[in-house]
């Protein structure tokens, strides 16, 4: 099939969210110009759609780009489920494929927070006492080091090896300085796997300044996705001074690429005990730091928002505990502007309903609860009937996206969908299954708040093989997707 923007005739379809029989849709210069019975045409393409579904394209809200290209790459530690598992899959890799001399091995994935053992640079070093080994933590917020790459790094005195927050994320950023021609390939190849998981656009919160990067991706012929790429505050001023303001297109991008939100991070994350909470956490009472880690005060919040939504950007806050949740919605309401709170993990009872009187999207990637369930069950006892509480937050009247937080989940949202439909995994039963939303809920979270394909809208859509509305949870992590299409053109097609 041709990638050339051309008419194309979808015959024999059958539109997701709606009843009756199978319809044609008839798209011509990248928009959808008619749905209906038996339309004629003289489209240059005439696809026989054969009764499968069709649907809105797909969006995740949150995903990190280039990490997730990296990530791609890297050594996974997702399965371990102790630290001296880690180091037999370290000393597994060294022996089959070790690195290029003078290079680290770097890995990714490790959950530590349930493990037996603990992790320590000793452990690494029994494995790979001449090899620098840095391995990151799935949710990003630590990183694990051995003896010489501590030394690489400036901790050569750190008393575990185990680094978290800022010191994590300095490390990260340290090792993802790829050359810029190897990462740009490594997002292509991402990019076409997200187009093939039915993927229109992403909302890129990648932490260093992404627009131009796009732009020569895109100039390279990376063109498979819309893209919102974000700012952090080190970053702010100098997207201001070039009056950009979110929604707004990058030039030499032929429209996929527009200004994303302005993100802050006030808080750390479950899994390292630095999620901001109310109450402290178990063993940690009394303790600096035991309620976890506020990283931007509320008055400083209340700065940044001001001076970003003044500037035209839109505000996309972290917050994981209950207690950054309660100090973003502080500031939004301070401020008076809407934006979103990314994550929004833990939430107290009180804050639910505020969601939607401000006007604030929470922003959620359900496959963390998943990830998550026994780490909260262990971390925040007694208050998990309020962890991940997607329906509590619908029933309020919040508008809620869904996202992967990439490369903490999978850039696929099929697998989002099914954990906030089902709240299962593995075999398990649903983890507070009274937190399930509607499958209807859950894809209009998941497509731009689209809840089906309307003539004269844009014509980004995806062909599956089952209903995902009625599909099961296996089935729905595992949709078949047939093709995908992007502004009339195809970047997926294995229609026969």
């Amino acid at each position: 099939m041709s990638s050339e923007l051309a008419d194309v005739l979808l015959r024999s379809a059958r539109l997701v969210g709606t009843a009756g029989n199978p319809l044609d849709i008839l798209v011509r210069d990248g928009m959808i110009t008619a749905i209906g019975e038996s339309i004629g045409s003289r489209a240059a393409e005439v696809v026989d759609v054969g009764g499968r579904w069709v649907a809105p394209g797909l969006w995740d809200s949150h995903v990190h780009m280039g990490q997730w290209a990296l990530m791609r790459q890297r050594l996974d530690l997702s399965s371990a489920t102790s630290a001296a598992e880690v180091a037999i899959l370290v000393a597994e890799r060294l022996r089959s494929t070790p690195p290029p001399a003078g290079q680290p091995l770097i890995g990714y994935g490790f959950q530590d927070g349930l493990w037996p053992d603990a992790p320590s640079a000793e452990l690494l070093d029994a494995v790979s006492a001449d090899v620098p080994v840095v391995l990151v933590s799935k949710d990003l917020h630590a990183a694990w080091l051995n003896s010489p790459a501590l030394a690489n790094h400036g901790h050569a005195d750190h008393p575990t090896g185990l680094l978290r927050e800022q010191a994590a994320f300095d490390v990260n950023t340290r090792i993802s300085a790829v050359p810029e021609q190897h990462l740009d390939g490594w997002v292509a190849d991402a990019v076409d796997a997200a187009a093939a998981r039915g993927v229109v656009g992403v909302v890129d919160l990648e932490m260093t300044l992404s627009i131009d990067r796009w732009v020569h991706r895109v100039a390279a012929g990376t063109r498979g996705l819309r893209v919102r790429a974000g700012v952090y505050p080190k970053d702010l001023d100098a997207v201001i001074a070039r009056g950009l303001r979110t929604g707004d297109v990058i030039d030499g991008t032929d429209g996929l690429v527009t200004m994303g939100p302005f993100k802050i991070i006030t808080d750390g994350s479950l899994n390292t005990r630095t999620a901001f909470c109310h109450d402290p956490y178990p063993g940690l009472e009394g303790a600096d730091e035991g309620h976890g880690i506020s990283i931007v005060d509320g008055n400083n919040l209340v700065d940044y928002l001001r001076r970003a939504s003044s500037a035209g950007l839109v505000p996309a806050v972290h917050a994981i505990g209950d207690a950054a949740n309660a100090l973003a919605l502080d500031a939004f309401e301070e401020v008076g502007c809407r934006g979103s709170i990314e994550h929004a993990q833990l939430v107290h009872e009180h804050d639910v309903g505020r969601f939607a009187r401000l006007g604030i999207t929470a922003s959620v990637q359900p496959e963390h609860a998943m990830d998550d369930r026994d780490v909260a069950d262990r971390y925040w006892p007694g208050r998990t009937h309020r962890a991940f509480a997607f329906a509590s937050l619908v029933a309020a009247g919040a508008r809620i996206t869904l996202g992967s937080d990439a490369p903490v989940a999978q850039l696929d949202p099929w697998v989002s969908m099914a954990a906030a439909v089902f709240r299962a995994r593995d075999g398990r039963e649903a983890w507070h299954p009274e937190q399930r939303v509607l499958s209807s809920v859950a894809l209009a979270a998941s497509t731009d708040g689209r809840a089906t394909l309307l003539a004269g809208s844009v014509a980004d859509l995806v062909i599956t093989e089952l209903d995902p509305l009625v599909a099961s949870d296996e089935q729905l992590r595992n949709l078949q997707v047939s093709a995908t299409m992007l502004g009339g053109r195809w970047t997926h097609f294995t229609l026969d």
